[in-house]
């Protein structure tokens, strides 16, 4: 067993022109029927914040000795405690920081989740949930990270690939009992 914890401090983290630059995932899963068939429908994978009191996707600081792609997975599963296969970005924001008053960078990716974990360093701090995407879109308090949903929305339901391997049934699927 391996003993995780989440990363704490800004010493090591990057900015760009003064901007403390954020990444984070959407995690989702596509759903599947107790039959074995696949669904159109996919559902994404909302934490609580901290306190408790907001609804959001996992997002953090990108440090120093990691790739965007690394931090993103880290936070997803320091946060969520979900491991995945990161995609393509989903684009960048620049949005109000609520707690410092100041503006960061936000980069979000798509995750396809792979594996929930039972226990992760922020499980004592957040709550998880899988919505449907509507759901998540309103619920989510942030509305950058409600713009990257859409972004997500329209890239999965445009995505050839995406048809052709649901067709084909050949991508990695998580069942929804």
């Amino acid at each position: 067993m391996v003993c995780l914890v989440s990363r704490t401090g800004r010493q090591f983290q990057r900015y760009n022109k003064g901007r403390r630059l954020v990444v984070g995932c959407i995690p989702y899963r596509l759903k599947i029927s107790s039959d074995g068939t696949i669904s159109d429908e996919f559902e994404v994978l909302v934490i609580s914040s901290q306190k408790g009191h907001a609804l959001m996707f996992p997002k953090g600081g990108w440090e120093l000795d990691e790739s965007v792609e690394e931090a993103a997975s880290r936070e997803s599963l320091e946060e969520a405690g979900v491991i995945g296969n990161v995609e393509r970005q989903l684009g960048k924001w620049d949005f109000l920081s609520k707690s410092r008053g100041t503006i960061y960078e936000g980069l979000m990716f798509p995750m396809l989740v792979t594996e929930e974990l039972e226990l992760w360093p922020e499980q004592h701090l957040r709550r998880r949930m899988w919505m449907k995407v509507d759901e998540a879109r309103e619920a989510c308090r942030d509305w950058w990270m409600k713009e990257a949903l859409d972004v997500l929305v329209n890239r999965l339901s445009s995505s050839p690939s995406m048809k052709h391997m649901e067709e084909e049934k050949t991508i990695p699927l998580i069942s929804i009992c």
